[in-house]
């Protein structure tokens, strides 16, 4: 019933001095009173994440970690010892990392890509650097411009690697980059293009930051107009502007900016200045 390293609804079952009882099947899972929201009663159900505490016994939380089992996040070393690294996950308990399960050794204050994941022994929530195995290109759940989520893995030659719902893995070419990205980022994007397999049997897939097609066009389009609003109706931007400049105010590519004034425009909503755009 219980999902150890996730999220559960669940209902309260009995108030106690120290916290909350909740509904797992047996007898009870105890939420502590500091987490305990105002006006949660008998019968009243709230989402939790579910771990085990420093005695390894099932606890209940409403601290919101980094990463849930599944996820691959880029976490923070806060203490080393001879058996391995503890990672701050953003809960009274740090996420520990064997020493078998890192590439090159972890230190105090560094960060770090992991994936967590449910130990088969212990039944703990726990993390590995050794990402490769979690990732398959071979069996693809993505299609051509599906909205993912995208965690930059590493730099290469032609791009960035990135991670793709956690699962696959896609090129972030340079021409589609407008802004500084480094390993462990996570943003929105899509897929851009699936290619045969190869020779491995592999997709290989090339990915953007941002939304596909007109709709993406059509979101730009109100952030613009919302931008003109604030700045008292003229942005000093325009079709000359260099691309880093437009991505650093607005969040998009050049190309993006350009077809979105275009259609405002054609809209009759914004007017092409000679230093900018001005709202009509």
């Amino acid at each position: 019933m219980i999902k150890v390293g996730e999220y559960n609804e669940l209902t309260v079952l009995r108030n106690a001095a120290f916290g909350v009882f909740l509904d797992d099947g047996d007898k009870g899972l105890l939420l502590p009173r500091r987490f305990v929201p105002p006006g949660l009663k008998e019968g009243d159900s709230i989402k939790v994440f579910v771990y085990h505490d420093g005695e390894e016994r099932l606890i209940a939380t409403t601290q919101q970690p980094y990463g849930i089992a599944g996820d691959i996040v880029q976490l923070k070393a806060v203490n080393i010892t001879e058996q391995g690294a503890f990672l701050d996950n953003g809960l009274m308990k740090d996420l520990f990392v064997p020493k078998s399960k890192q590439l090159s050794g972890m230190r105090l204050g560094g960060e770090y890509l992991v994936k967590l994941y449910i130990d088969e022994q212990t039944g703990r929530l726990t993390a590995t650097e050794k990402i490769e195995p979690f990732l398959d290109n071979t069996a693809l759940t993505v299609a051509e411009k599906d909205i993912v989520q995208l965690t930059v893995y590493r730099r290469t030659d032609i791009g960035y690697t990135c991670i793709i719902n956690n699962q696959h893995t896609g090129v972030l070419h340079f021409n589609e980059i407008y802004r500084n990205i480094r390993t462990g980022d996570r943003f929105q994007g899509f897929i851009k293009k699936i290619y045969p397999v190869d020779e491995n049997g592999h997709y290989k897939i090339d990915v953007v930051a941002g939304r596909p097609g007109y709709n993406r066009v059509e979101d730009e389009t109100g952030k613009i107009l919302r931008l003109l609003q604030e700045n008292n109706g003229y942005l000093p931007y325009h079709d000359k502007s260099d691309p880093e400049a437009i991505y650093d105010f607005f969040g998009m590519s050049k190309k993006t900016f350009k077809m979105a004034t275009g259609n405002l425009f054609k809209q009759k909503k914004i007017s092409f200045e000679k230093t900018g755009i001005k709202l009509v």
